[in-house]
């Protein structure tokens, strides 16, 4: 599953992502944001080199139990997690360079 340009229509619980096998990456986010608008091409870019990564584009936002979970603050906040612990972060990237040092931790 490569790069996911739109949120998730349901947000999944906490348990089902601790609960997926090997690497995915979560991404924390809104629509309306500019920092998270920006990263968008970026990660379009990156993770066109990584075809077999789960994806997860998750719409946070005030009374959002799933982002408070990650303690996400700022957004867009990438979440790289393998065998449901996480191995790294990044918030607000600005460089392309940055998401590959963070996907290549997976």
């Amino acid at each position: 599953m490569p790069y996911t340009p739109d949120f998730a229509e349901t947000e999944p619980s906490r348990a089902e992502l601790d609960a997926q096998a090997g690497p995915l990456l979560i991404e924390f986010g809104a629509p309306w944001c500019g920092h998270c608008q920006a990263a968008q091409p970026l990660l379009a870019e990156v993770l066109a080199a990584y075809p077999a990564l789960p994806h997860v584009k998750i719409e946070d936002g005030p009374g959002r139990p799933l982002g408070r979970s990650f303690r996400v603050k700022l957004w867009p906040t990438l979440v790289l997690l393998k065998n449901g612990s996480e191995i790294g972060r990044l918030v607000r990237p600005v460089a392309s360079r940055d998401i590959a040092l963070l996907l290549a931790q997976g």
